[in-house]
């Protein structure tokens, strides 16, 4: 234990001050626990009127001030919460459409230096087994994410270790990015789009994995609340400091490479209404600086992890009740932003909660490192940082949202086109950003249907498709001939075609 307290307090000596202090105004950081307190205790039951003036400023899809969202905090009647969550579903619409996109995390290693209470990777747990892959074993992982199960995306997860500092994480986003498979249809597997989760970054690493392709940066504060991240954060770990963690999209954004960042919270560790106004709060503090609010917004909430006795008795532990009031309200707060819950919760909360303005989700979901390529059990608590909830196929998840009448979108156009971070923000706001969507979420379903897709799913998302190109070539007759032209040219075999 000793030698491994030792290489946990010389990896902790990466943080750099100065690339935290330059951003704060004397010894204050952004979050401020008392005044958001206040804001949550002075704020009142809002009126009718009131409701309807933030819901109508949502509709435009302006960010809300921490005093609107305590207010809607404070609802208590029913009828106005079905009100709101038909406004969230609405926003969504607006600014997203009706596609839902799809990825699945890629976990690199379960090696960690921190000790975190609540993860089963953390250091102290002795029962984990761990394990980073290799380069030929990324590969090996991503030829079945991109060649049996058909997905474009992925969320590469690494945590913190010396084991995968920045030169192995652009060495396996190189890896990730150079399979190419045969799909069972005859196509071309292959990830176009890595969105990257880890640990804090100084500004020079993040311009080294700007450069290899990194997507979305995302970095989660996990709680916004000093105290208590203190207390679940053990100090002298990397992790322990709450400002160097706090402030990793700040860097991200400095480097005027990276543009679009990722948000969240993990939900349960404290009063879920003070994490909301903390997540706002740093949406808003990006917004304000950069001119660049959040890309997307993730809310996962505390789930059960093998030899993690903390996770037996939690006072904040948020009910399925109150989860769906957080979407609600994340949705009005940040409209731009995209939302994203994933497999951690059962197939029966993501139903309920999806359609409150969620864009993105995962499928075929293992956590297990090297749980892909060796089929290995997605509940292997062993070797993963909790237990999943929803374990269903891509194939299954895309059929049920085909047969809600949603397009799954395996869209990465935007991003290769430059529509990321100020250009996007602008084109979501204007709705802009959904008219070319439509047509390359249309173009790469066709193409999953014909690569990935099951019979039975292959049937009802051509009823969808046909709905779709009937909505382009009523509302958007002078980009339908070119849509007709790129369609049948993916259905005569030819992959990767966008606008």
């Amino acid at each position: 234990m000793p030698a491994l307290l030792n290489e946990t307090e010389a990896w902790a000596r990466r943080i750099v001050p100065d690339q935290v202090h330059r951003y704060m105004s004397g010894d204050q950081d952004f979050i401020n626990d008392d005044k958001i307190h206040e804001i949550l205790r002075t704020a009142v039951v809002p009126s009718r009127q009131r409701v309807d003036e933030i819901l109508a400023k949502s509709l435009a899809v302006e960010t809300l001030s921490p005093e609107e969202v305590a207010a809607l905090l404070r609802v208590q009647d029913p009828e106005t919460w079905a009100r709101m969550r038909a406004t969230g579903a609405e926003v969504k619409r607006r600014v997203y459409d009706n596609r839902i996109v799809t990825f699945a995390p890629l976990y690199l290693s379960n090696h960690c230096v921190n000790d975190c209470s609540y993860c089963g990777l953390r250091r102290s747990n002795t029962a984990m087994a761990r394990r980073t892959l290799s380069l030929d074993e990324v590969k090996k992982e991503t030829a079945v994410l991109a060649g049996e199960i058909g997905h474009k995306r992925l969320i590469a997860v690494y945590g913190e270790h010396p084991a995968f500092d920045v030169h192995y994480m652009v060495d396996t986003l190189r890896a990730i990015y150079e399979t190419k498979t045969t799909t069972p249809g005859g196509g071309r597997g292959e990830i176009r789009r890595v969105n990257v989760n880890a640990a804090p970054q100084t500004v020079e690493d993040l311009k080294v994995l700007a450069e290899a392709g990194l997507g979305t940066f995302q970095v989660f504060q996990e709680t916004y609340h000093h105290d208590t991240y203190a207390q679940v954060h053990p100090a002298g770990t990397m992790k322990g400091d709450y400002r160097w963690r706090l402030y990793a999209m700040h860097r991200a954004l400095e480097t005027e490479i990276i543009d679009d960042v990722g948000l969240g919270v993990l939900f349960g560790l404290y009063d879920w209404r003070f994490e909301v106004l903390g997540l706002l709060t740093h949406n808003i503090e990006l917004e304000t600086r950069f001119g660049i609010g959040a890309h997307t917004i993730s809310f996962p909430r505390l789930e059960p992890a093998a030899h993690t006795p903390f996770l037996d008795h939690l006072p904040y532990r948020v009910s399925d009740d109150d989860f769906e009031k957080l979407v609600t309200v994340l949705r009005l707060a940040i409209p731009h932003a995209g939302m994203i819950i994933t497999a951690r919760e059962s197939a029966d909360v993501r139903r309920r909660i999806l359609p409150l303005g969620c864009t993105q989700t995962d499928a075929s979901t293992k956590i297990g490192v090297g749980a892909y390529s060796d089929h290995a059990s997605t509940q292997d608590g062993d070797r993963q940082q909790f237990v999943l909830g929803d374990t269903r196929t891509l194939d299954e998840v895309v059929r049920e949202l085909a047969e809600k009448g949603c397009i799954t979108s395996f869209c990465t156009a935007g991003y290769r086109c430059g529509r990321t971070g100020r250009c996007i923000m602008e084109l979501l706001r204007s709705g802009t950003e959904g008219k070319f969507c439509k047509l390359n979420a249309v173009l790469t379903f066709r193409e999953w249907l014909d690569d990935f897709a099951s019979p039975e799913t292959r049937v009802v998302g051509h009823k969808v498709l046909a709905a779709e190109l009937a909505e382009v070539k009523t509302k958007n007759p002078h980009a339908y001939p070119r849509l007709m032209e790129s369609y049948n040219r993916i259905v005569a075999g030819e992959r990767d075609l966008y606008f």
